[in-house]
């Protein structure tokens, strides 16, 4: 990791407001982010994914988002108004959504989304705009690209929307990838193509990634560092290669509940909480 960090949190918390309650989906987060591959880990419900749109402010009127800092640089993400966010987002900072089915504009084609998203950022023509869409396309392991690229969402598969998107998000080129769980829908060979090319453009680039997954497999074996989460708090940051050397009960228990092909269960164990955890124990 660099010396001077690209992105930094410090006791991020986003609270959401109900008339009765408030729910507060992410509690006290803190970390800093080099040009490195940060993978963050836990059970859906553990704030992962809400972690990532506040970094964007891309969460509802009903979130309050607080922290003592959360800066890009010396870009302050929680001062910065809409106009200045516009400039961040995709930019300097893109996000890969879980589904693309509910992110890709319906009544485009795929091609002009991925067009569209270069020209607005990078101020070109269409013609090279349409240019640069077709090399992503390509560039994400798609075959045909000038087929695909006058297709409709609905017509695209569920793996190929995800590479549509990842291409979508990383024709600016931006310094932050936030990616959650974009091989879901892959099949092993395409996953690890994808994961290629994102480790081309860190290091090419130099640009840092965030990896929001449940597969602690691939986060062990492709980022630095991992930061695992549950109820909202971080329980751990490890580096990545030491990840099955876990320290908290919570990360082992994650680790325990793994199906193993080299070492066939009758019944996989069940994870064990404990209160504690919800308040940083």
């Amino acid at each position: 990791m660099t010396a001077t960090p690209v992105l930094t949190v410090d006791d991020l918390s986003v609270a959401y407001r109900q008339r009765a309650s408030t729910i507060h989906a992410v509690k006290g987060v803190s970390f800093t982010l080099g040009r490195e591959r940060l993978g963050l880990v836990g059970e859906s419900g553990s704030g992962k994914s809400t972690f990532g749109r506040a970094i964007l402010r891309l969460l509802p009127e009903s979130a309050a988002i607080t922290a003592r800092r959360l800066s890009l640089g010396d870009i302050d993400l929680l001062r910065a108004d809409e106009r200045a966010m516009r400039e961040v987002r995709g930019k300097r900072i893109a996000m890969v959504l879980q589904d693309p089915k509910y992110s890709l504009n319906p009544v485009m084609t795929v091609g002009r989304q991925i067009a569209e998203s270069y020209r607005v950022h990078a101020h070109v023509t269409g013609s090279e705009a349409r240019e640069r869409a077709l090399d992503m396309l390509e560039s994400v392991r798609i075959h045909d690209p000038n087929r695909v690229y006058d297709l409709y969402p609905h017509e695209v598969s569920g793996g190929m929307g995800q590479r549509v998107m990842i291409a979508m998000m990383l024709v600016p080129e931006p310094d932050v990838l936030i990616a959650d769980e974009p091989t879901s829908a892959l099949d092993v060979t395409i996953q690890a193509q994808l994961l290629r090319l994102l480790d081309d453009l860190i290091v090419r680039r130099g640009m840092a990634l965030v990896l929001i997954s449940h597969n602690l497999n691939l986060i062990a074996a492709f980022c630095d560092r991992v930061v695992v989460m549950y109820g909202g708090r971080v329980m751990e940051v490890c580096k990545a290669s030491e990840l099955i050397r876990a320290k908290h009960p919570y990360t082992q228990g994650l680790l325990a509940c793994r199906p193993l092909i080299q070492e066939p269960r009758r019944d996989l164990p069940t994870l064990r909480r404990d209160p504690a955890w919800m308040d940083g124990a």
